[in-house]
């Protein structure tokens, strides 16, 4: 695209600010700084690899979002995901960090409203991914607050492990999403049941749980750095049979905090 020469290149910066903005916007025209050989028009090879860079960048949220194009379509998916890049602009060279802002643009776009759960799958489909590039931790066991007192582990604040999320959905989104991360079959789900998500990656593989009554309102005030005590507060005011100990070893068993101990087993 740029004129050929064998010399280091010594355009302005300015050439790049002109060539970058129509790569993602059809609508504007070629940029007249971009000519081809013999400075003749560059016009037509300019449109192939603006179509490249679009076509790359709907392929990287495919790759990201599997769960939400079989549930919309490839067809449906791939207008949802033009729409999305001629939006948004990659902020990084790496293209699985692509497309953070996709649940955000699926609750405002139009076309996608008779699926208000895709948003919540979406968000599941990104903390998967975001978990799995995380950093290694090891990850906090029971071993870990075995000599700890009832008085201490009240006050025991826990440090979140790397790779845990937390999503909360008005819909039944683990579900959904769970269901289309496969190519078999699956039943009937009632969409309008809440569920929240757990993800962690305890040591290799990324773990979806879905999050009994309470437990993300236990987990969130536990990751926000309140004591025990106070999570556990959190947690009965918004599920009054809130199930302390089997949260508490849930969470721990999901590798949802880390320790500080070193050299421990993973």
């Amino acid at each position: 695209m740029p004129r050929e020469s064998s010399h280091t290149d010594t355009r302005p910066l300015g050439y790049a600010a002109a060539f970058f903005p129509a790569l993602l916007n059809p609508d504007l025209e070629t940029p007249s700084l971009v000519i081809g050989p013999k400075g003749k028009s560059a016009a037509k090879r300019y449109n192939i690899y603006r179509n490249n860079v679009t076509v790359s960048l709907i392929e990287a949220l495919a790759a990201v979002f599997p769960a939400v194009q079989r549930i919309t379509g490839v067809e449906f998916f791939r207008a949802m995901a033009r729409c999305y890049v001629r939006e948004m602009v990659p902020s990084s060279p790496l293209l699985f960090e692509y497309g953070h802002e996709f649940p955000e643009f699926i609750e405002r776009y139009a076309y996608a409203s008779e699926m208000p759960w895709l948003a919540d799958v979406a968000r599941i489909e990104r903390g998967w991914l975001d978990a799995y590039h995380a950093a290694d931790a090891y990850p906090l066991s029971t071993h870990d607050l075995a000599d700890s007192t009832r008085e201490q582990l009240i006050e025991l604040k826990f440090a979140p492990h790397p790779t845990t999320r937390i999503i909360r959905s008005r819909f039944a989104a683990v579900t959904i999403f769970a269901a289309n991360r496969t190519d078999g079959p699956f039943g009937e789900i009632n969409a309008a049941e809440p569920e929240d998500a757990l993800i962690t990656r305890p040591q290799y593989d990324v773990v979806l749980r879905r999050l009994r009554p309470g437990g993300a309102a236990f987990l969130l005030a536990l990751l926000d750095g309140r004591p025990l005590g106070a999570a556990v507060a959190s947690a009965l005011n918004a599920a009054p049979s809130f199930d302390i100990a089997a949260n508490i070893a849930g969470a721990i068993e999901a590798g949802a905090f880390m320790t500080t101990r070193v050299g421990g087993p993973m």
